[in-house]
Parts: structure tokens; C-alpha cells; sequence
């Protein structure tokens, strides 16, 4: 099947003197060959050259950074082991509650976690789920405003550098929080930068790809989320104190803005959209260079829907300027007026809420194992590595629908297995595999919606729309520190359940294997509809 949209134009065409000059050799030839991005990487650049592999890597090291600011809380809000210290405590008692005040001492200190130090046990235990519910509201409303900003005035690089900066700097002030209520503001505070990180860099290192090649990369930027979390437990190891460990799991977002971002390019698609084709054609032509080969001169750079075809010269001419300015802009609004993107962003909505219920859950609940915390940690981190290799292989094969049903059902049964497992000495053990097996399917489903949603939606709404999916997996995130207080069994039970209902969603979503990656709403109406006259 072919993977590009038809969206080339070859021949003469009228001058056009709106035109900005587009790039070397521009203007040499009477007769250019317009191109949309797709095409361009396909036919002259290389679809994942060295270009796109240097800047694939480096962009997505921003997901390790989400990593840390993100699963910190695990081990920051943890609930230490304790130990008798005075008479009248007994050493059988299940929970401090039940303790003579001033019987007893945390193991480690009273720094040795947020609940030790503020005294979030017996009546205050809900405040812990309460801040982590704040960091994941942070997280949504930040996706939905950098989604915004990422479209619009600053760009992919722009964004994801003032979310780095931003998650350095509320990271550092959270290790000094004085007291609760400060600590709970600065995670807010942080949640709302974390929330861009991910969308911005996951849109910025996928759209330099080609077609054929997009679909493994974005699903292989999972990997680095996994790999931060694995690092993590290790940092969480070595710095006991949580204050520490809030300065040491943000100290690299520093590095990453000075160290890394500099040399990480912007996204020629959204040059394209926002009118800055000189921008665009420099570096399509830099891809082509260091890929070892040649964009020819008079080739050019155009939107879909202005290189479709010949025969729309005519009618592209005849626009007003405010419809050719609104070719090129797009909103949320435009995707929910529209009945083709509305059903979709519906879908991906659901799909992305009920994903993120279970995913961060089980990440959430190997607290309620009673293992070892470090060893679930990395153990759960290594489990999602495999799903991630996995779902990249089959993607595809067999598509992003079937890939979408398949995990989000695997993650489903093992969840309601588990629910029926005692949570006691050796079922502990077959309890925590079934979690384990759980993030696996759920991990492959969340690295998957990436890709999926990304191929949903046309150019000038991806973010946006990625943005308004990301929202809904935040909204699912703040449910679920709540689902892990309610008990032994019921967590795994709204885990399976919510990963049945996923799956079953799924089904209505369209296969986007090998299909166009529009640039435009009209763009993708018109390709949708001819694909269907076919």
C-alpha cells in the first residue's frame, strides 16, 4: 500500500506573488515541483537518515526528564517502615495508628519522606493521594495550554525549553518546602510543566520522519520514559531524603536545556503551517545534507492541500487572504466542528483516560505489594521495555486498531486475575506478576495512543488535539492515587476493568497504517473523501 498522500504537483503553474523566496534554487526553475513534507522525505531527503536519528535521540531524552518529575512521588511519598522505641508499643501492631504517640520512630528519620516529615498517616493519610492527584491536575491543564502554545507562537523547541526550565526550577523549590500545603502548590506547579514535556517532545522528534519510518520511531520514545523511571529507583537509592532526591531528579532538566537543547532542531512542519517557508525549505535541505543526498533545484515545499493537484490551481488562486489564513490555523474548535475529527477526538479521549487509569495505578499501587519498593520500581520500568520493542515490531504488521484492542485487553485480564489472588505470602508473589504483566499490556497501549492520536489528526490541530488526549489521560492519572487507597483487591478491579472498556472503544477508531498525515483540515477532508469515492 502506499504510505504518502497525493499531494504532488508537477508542471506550470502562474506565479504566485505571495510567495515568500523558499529556499535555494527557489527561483531557478519556471516549473516547480511542489511537494508536501511526506513526499519531500520520501522522494529526496531520507526518511530516518542520521538527521533524523541525532535528533530523534536527543529530543527524546526531555521523556526521562517527564520520568523523574512524574514517578519522584513514589518514592518521595512513601510511607517508611517503623520501628517500637519506647514501652507500650508492640511490634505485631499492623499500622502506627494503633500506637501510644511518641512509642514508636520511622526507620531512616523523619526526612526520610514527605509522609515521616508532615504527618500524613492514620486521619491525614488521604493528603498524600491529594498531592499526587495535584501534580496529574498540574499535568492537565499544562498539556492543554502547551499543546496550544506548541500550534501556535512559541513552536515544539519553544515550549519544551520553558517546560524544562520551568520543571527545574519548581523541582529545586519543592525540597525546600517548609511545610504541606507549600509542598502540595509547588507539585501543582510542577504538574503543570511536566504536562508539555512529553507531547512537545514526542510531536518534535516524530515529525522529521518519514511515513513509513514515523510509526516506529514515536513508538520507541518510550523507551526513554522507561529508562528514567529504571534510573530513577537508582537515584531514589542512593538519596534517602526526599529533599535530596526532588533536588538530584531535577538538577538534569538543567543539563538537558544547556547540554542537549541547543543543538535539537524545529519542527519544519510547523515553519510550514506558520508561514516561515524559508525556514522550513533550510532545514529540509539540512536533512537532505547530512543524509548524503539533494533536494533539486526548483522543488518546493507546499501544504497538502496546495499540492494535491493541478487542477486546484484555479480555485487555491480565487481564495480571499483571510481563507488562505485559515487554510493554515487551527483549534479545538475546528476539530469538534468537523464530524470526522469530532468522533475521533471523542475516542482518543476515552481511550487515553481509561489507559492512564490503569497505567499509572499499577505504577501507584506496588506500594500496596509489600515487596521490596525499589526492586517493583525497576522491575515495572523493565516489564514496559519489551511491550515498547513488541508493539514497534508489529505496528506495522498489523496496525494500530488491532494493536490498540490486543494490549489494552491482556492488561485487562491479568488486572482482574489479580483481583482474585490473595494479597498474603505466596500469592504476594503471583499478585505482583500479574501487575507486572499488566504495565506490560498497558505500557504497549500508552506508547501506542502516541502514535495513533498523532496519526488522527491533521498538522495545524495535532497538538492541540494530542494536548486535549493528554488532558484526558491526566484526568485518569488524578483518579487513580485514589483507586490505590480503596484496598487490597478493587484497585486491580477497576484496572481490568477499565482496561476491557478500552479495548472495546478501540473498535471504532480507523486504521491510520500507511494512510496520509494531513497537513491541513481541508486537507484531510478532501483526502478522506476521495479515499472513500475509492
Amino acid at each position: 500500500m502506499s504510505t504518502t498522500s497525493e499531494c504532488v504537483s508537477v508542471g506550470p503553474t502562474q506565479p504566485d506573488i505571495r510567495s515568500p523566496l523558499l529556499g535555494p534554487g527557489a527561483g531557478d526553475s519556471s516549473n516547480p515541483e511542489k511537494l508536501c513534507i511526506d513526499d519531500m522525505l520520501q522522494r529526496h531527503c531520507g526518511e530516518f537518515g542520521f538527521w533524523q536519528l541525532r535528533h530523534f535521540v536527543l529530543t527524546s531524552l526531555a521523556w526521562a526528564l517527564e520520568a523523574f518529575h512524574t514517578m519522584v512521588m513514589i518514592f518521595a511519598d512513601r510511607e517508611p517502615a517503623w520501628q517500637c522505641s519506647a514501652a507500650g508499643c508492640s511490634s505485631e501492631a499492623k499500622s502506627v495508628c494503633q500506637l501510644e504517640p511518641g512509642s514508636w520512630e520511622w526507620i531512616g528519620g523523619a526526612r526520610s519522606s514527605t509522609v515521616a516529615e508532615f504527618g500524613l498517616i492514620c486521619g491525614q493519610k488521604y493528603k498524600v493521594g491529594l498531592v499526587q492527584s495535584l501534580f496529574f491536575g498540574g499535568c492537565m491543564i499544562g498539556a492543554g495550554v502547551f499543546g496550544h502554545l506548541s500550534d501556535s507562537k512559541l513552536g515544539r523547541k519553544g515550549s519544551l525549553l520553558v517546560v524544562c526550565i520551568m520543571n527545574a526550577i519548581f523541582g529545586c523549590l519543592t525540597a525546600l518546602s517548609p511545610y504541606y500545603w507549600t509542598y502540595a502548590l509547588l507539585r501543582l506547579l510542577t504538574g503543570f510543566s511536566t504536562g508539555g514535556v512529553g507531547l512537545c517532545a514526542f510531536v518534535l522528534a516524530t515529525e522529521p520522519v518519514g511515513p513509513t519510518k514515523r510509526g516506529i520511531a514515536g513508538m520507541s520514545t518510550f523507551y526513554f520514559f522507561s529508562g528514567g523511571i529504571a534510573i530513577l529507583s537508582g537515584i531514589a537509592y542512593i538519596f534517602q531524603s526526599w529533599r535530596s532526591l526532588y533536588i538530584a531528579s531535577s538538577i538534569p532538566s538543567v543539563l538537558f536545556v544547556v547540554i542537549i537543547l541547543p543543538f535539537v532542531s524545529e519542527s519544519p512542519r510547523w515553519y510550514l503551517i506558520r508561514g516561515k517557508m524559508n525556514r522550513a525549505m533550510n532545514t529540509m535541505h539540512r536533512i537532505a545534507i547530512t543524509n548524503g543526498k539533494h533536494i533539486p533545484v526548483g522543488t518546493l515545499l507546499a501544504l497538502d492541500e496546495e499540492a494535491n493537484s493541478v487542477t486546484d490551481k484555479v480555485h487555491r488562486d480565487s481564495k480571499t487572504e483571510s481563507e488562505s489564513r485559515a487554510a493554515i490555523t487551527g483549534s479545538l474548535v475546528d476539530v469538534l466542528r468537523l464530524p470526522l475529527t469530532r468522533i475521533r477526538l471523542l475516542l482518543a479521549v476515552a481511550i487515553n483516560f481509561l489507559c492512564s487509569v490503569v497505567y499509572y495505578g499499577l505504577s501507584l499501587n506496588v506500594v500496596n505489594l509489600g515487596t521490596n519498593l525499589y526492586l517493583n520500581v525497576l522491575l515495572n520500568a523493565v516489564a514496559e521495555m519489551p511491550a515498547f520493542f513488541l508493539t514497534a515490531i508489529l505496528l506495522d504488521k498489523f496496525g494500530r486498531k488491532p494493536l490498540a484492542i490486543g494490549t489494552q485487553w491482556f492488561s485487562g485480564v491479568f488486572c482482574i486475575v489479580g483481583s482474585l489472588l490473595k494479597g498474603y505470602g505466596t500469592w504476594k508473589v503471583f499478585r505482583m506478576v500479574c501487575g507486572i504483566m499488566g504495565i506490560f499490556g498497558m505500557a504497549g497501549t500508552y506508547n501506542l495512543l502516541f502514535v495513533y492520536t498523532v496519526e488522527l489528526f491533521p498538522t495545524v490541530v495535532r497538538n492541540a488535539a494530542l494536548g486535549c488526549a493528554t488532558q484526558a489521560a491526566q484526568m485518569g492519572a488524578i483518579l487513580s492515587p485514589f483507586i490505590v487507597v480503596m484496598g487490597d483487591g478493587i484497585p486491580f478491579v477497576v484496572f481490568g476493568v477499565c482496561g476491557i472498556a478500552g479495548g472495546l472503544l478501540a473498535f471504532y477508531l480507523p486504521e491510520t497504517l500507511n494512510k496520509a498525515l494531513y497537513d491541513t483540515m481541508a486537507g484531510m477532508e478532501d483526502g478522506e473523501s476521495s479515499r472513500m469515492v475509492v
